[in-house]
C-alpha cells in the first residue's frame, strides 16, 4: 500500500475484484486525516503567534504521524483479510468434512476481517478526536484543513462500522459475536463526538 501512487491504488479499488475494498477506503480515508492534521501543525509550529501551543501541536504532529501509519497498515490489512474470507467462501463442500472445514476457515476469516476493521473505526475516532483537540492552537489560515481531517476521519468511522454490521451478521459464533458487538457499539458511540467535533471545528473556520 505504501509503496503504490494514489492512482495506482485507486486503480485496484475500481477494478473487478473485492479487494482492496470499502473497508481498505475507510482505512485510507483516516490516513488521509491523520496526515492533514500533521499539515496543520506543521503550519503551526515555530510561528510566534502559536508559541504557547507548540509543545501541544508537537505532540499531535507525532501523534498523528503514528496514526497516519497504522491507518495505511490497516488498508493493507483489510484488503489481505477480505481476500481470506473470499478464498475460505470458494472452498470445497461436496462432504461433511469438507464443509465444516470451509465452515471453519469462513468463520475465522471474517472475525479476522473484522478485527481490522473494529481497529479501523477505533483508529479513526481517535484522529477525529485529535482534531478538536489542537483546534484551539492551530493556525487559524489552516483550520478549514483541520475540518476536512475530522471529516475524512469520520466517514473512515461509518464506513468501518458498516463494514463490522455486515461481517456480524454472517458470523455464526455467539461468543465472538457478541464481543464483538460489544467493541462495535463502543466505536458507534464515537460518532455523535465526531459530529460534534465537525460542527465546533467548522465554527472556528466561520468566525475567523
Amino acid at each position: 500500500m505504501e509503496d503504490q501512487t494514489i492512482g495506482a491504488w485507486l486503480d485496484a479499488l475500481a477494478a473487478a475484484a473485492p479487494a482492496p475494498g470499502g473497508g481498505a477506503a475507510a482505512a485510507v480515508n483516516a490516513a488521509i486525516g491523520a496526515a492533514l492534521i500533521e499539515m496543520v501543525c506543521r503550519l503551526t509550529i515555530g510561528r510566534p503567534r502559536y508559541a504557547r501551543h507548540e509543545p501541544a501541536m508537537s505532540e499531535a504532529l507525532a501523534r498523528a504521524g503514528a496514526l497516519r501509519s497504522h491507518a495505511l497498515r490497516l488498508a493493507a490489512d483489510d484488503a489481505s483479510a477480505y481476500g481470506a474470507v473470499i478464498h475460505a467462501h470458494a472452498l470445497p463442500k461436496g462432504t461433511d468434512a469438507e464443509r465444516r472445514e470451509r465452515a471453519e476457515r469462513t468463520r475465522r476469516a471474517l472475525l479476522g476481517a473484522t478485527l481490522v476493521s473494529l481497529d479501523t473505526a477505533d483508529t479513526a475516532g481517535e484522529i477525529v478526536a485529535l482534531a478538536g483537540r489542537v483546534v484551539d492552537g492551530a493556525n487559524v489560515n489552516a483550520r478549514a484543513d483541520l475540518a476536512a481531517a475530522a471529516a475524512s476521519a469520520r466517514a473512515a468511522l461509518e464506513t468501518a462500522l458498516l463494514n463490522v454490521e455486515v461481517n456480524l451478521t454472517a458470523l455464526t459464533d455467539p461468543s465472538a459475536g457478541g464481543e464483538l458487538a460489544a467493541r462495535r457499539g463502543r466505536a458507534a458511540a464515537l460518532l455523535p463526538a465526531a459530529e460534534e467535533t465537525i460542527t465546533r471545528i467548522r465554527r472556528t473556520v466561520a468566525s475567523r
